[in-house]
């Protein structure tokens, strides 16, 4: 990083006497590699370097941006940033008061993925292949990996000069199965901020996806309807992230005259019992971070407290505009993108009752674990998950076929009446908002009973 930071100076004068309310600018270094296989068969492989920074600036409300690879043309990007901003401004700039910062942080010693040989990572995934396709009915599968170590410099023209290193590891296999013209799919995500230990030993539930996809072929399918519906950690947390953490995302709020009528703080929307929280300053976590993209150090942000709504989600520009407090969610997945509002590390908080106890008192109704995919639009969602078995009498019963839960967002948090003391994050998973993705998260919950979900079914 030595030649990056040769340019550092040059960077910092270029900010000074600029006719602009605000200028910041990151220059990154990042290295990454992937695997891919489709079926049987190695479908690519290969590792790449980049890099290149971003200037962005702020005059009279209007926002310039450019992207470079050439670090030569530093002082040129930050020149045309404000006569890109200057172009657009023609309000009042708002942005939340944050003290600036200096400061460095280092990744974990010993946690660069890249590092690790292509071989040493393709010996693994042959073996969890190999493992995969030793299930017979399979008729395809699909195996993602991808890791990435990064270094990112933030400077601002309020004194800010903060260094960031990361790294992180993403893992998803899926296996397909059919019988005539059944197809069935079962799948596995993992993660973690580089420690490639952490994917290593799956070996047996690898073996046990791909076995789950054989078995959902003869799996009966549940009678649609309304059920108790219990969800497990996994699924859980892929509600909370997808179906309530973007509505929680406070660009989306302000742009949207509907959404602002609902999304008020201080009305109810759970019971007592109900805390959903959104921070990246849980540590070793993917979605966790020392500072967001705008150098705002990371919080701990309740989003509902006590059943109520109390927070969202902010950059400095949506948090003066709002009138609230900024809670360094402003994230950008590489220099070639602004930051935008996203979440990092979201989840339900645990309370105290046992999953024993959850389905002790439930005549019938359907527990779903894992996601396998699903839509939201505004407050409405479809989820499918991944597994799902019938509670009979409160005990686990035969298991289904994936099950797909539609509802209303807020109907269904109000319809949460017990929440489980296992609380367990979901490192697999990427988020995607607008053109920017995958960008790291994690997302989480204890297991969760939601009365009247609506099922589909046969």
């Amino acid at each position: 990083m030595t030649h990056i930071e040769a340019f550092v100076h040059q960077l910092t004068e270029a900010l000074k006497g600029r006719n602009a309310d605000y200028i910041e600018a990151r220059l990154e270094e990042s290295q990454s590699s992937h695997i891919t296989y489709r079926g049987r068969e190695l479908e690519s492989i290969g590792r790449t370097t980049a890099i290149g920074g971003n200037v962005r600036a702020l005059v009279k409300g209007g926002w310039g941006f450019v992207s470079f690879n050439n670090l030569g043309e530093l002082a040129g990007s930050v020149e045309l940033a404000v006569k890109q901003a200057q172009l657009v401004g023609n309000q009042e700039s708002q942005l939340a008061q944050v003290e600036p910062a200096v400061d460095v942080v280092s990744a974990e010693k010993d946690k660069n993925p890249v590092a690790i040989p292509l071989a040493e990572k393709k010996q693994l995934l042959d073996e969890y292949n190999d493992i995969i396709w030793r299930t017979p009915r399979l008729q395809t599968s699909i195996i993602g990996y991808s890791d990435g170590y990064k270094k990112v410099i933030f400077l601002n023209s309020l004194g800010s000069y903060i260094e960031q290193e990361r790294a992180d590891i993403a893992l998803r296999l899926a296996a397909v199965a059919t019988e005539g013209s059944e197809v069935q799919q079962a799948g596995l995500s993992l993660g973690s901020r580089g420690d490639f230990s952490l994917i290593k030993g799956r070996q047996r539930e690898v073996e046990l996806m791909a076995q789950h996809a054989v078995e959902l072929l003869s799996a009966p399918q549940v009678k649609g309807g309304e059920y108790t519906v219990v969800l497990d950690p996994v699924l859980a947390g892929v509600f909370v992230h997808e179906a309530f953490g973007h509505l929680s995302e406070a660009d989306f709020v302000y742009e949207n005259d509907h959404l602002r009528q609902i999304m008020v703080l201080g009305r109810s929307f759970g019971n007592a019992e109900l805390n959903i929280v959104d921070s990246a300053a849980v540590p070793g976590l993917r979605g966790s971070y020392k500072y967001d993209d705008e150098g705002v150090p990371a919080t701990k942000t309740y989003l509902i407290r006590e059943g109520k709504l109390v927070g969202r989600l902010h950059s400095r520009e949506t948090a003066a505009k709002m009138k609230e407090k900024p809670t360094g969610n402003a994230r950008a997945v590489n220099y070639r993108y602004p930051p935008i509002v996203r979440m990092s590390n979201t989840y339900i908080e645990p309370r105290v009752t046992p999953f024993e106890d959850i389905i002790s008192d439930i005549k019938e109704g359907v527990y779903a674990k894992n996601w396998y995919g699903g839509t939201t639009s505004m407050e409405m969602f479809t989820f499918s998950a991944g597994e799902a078995y019938m509670i009979r009498q409160g005990k686990l019963a035969e298991p289904l076929r994936p099950v797909v839960l539609t509802g209303n967002v807020f109907t269904t948090l109000m319809n949460i009446d017990a929440i489980g003391n296992d609380l367990e994050m979901n490192q697999g998973g990427g988020c995607g908002k607008g053109e920017q993705m995958p960008l790291p998260v994690s997302n989480g919950s204890p297991h969760i009973r939601i009365r009247k979900c609506l099922v589909g079914g046969r």
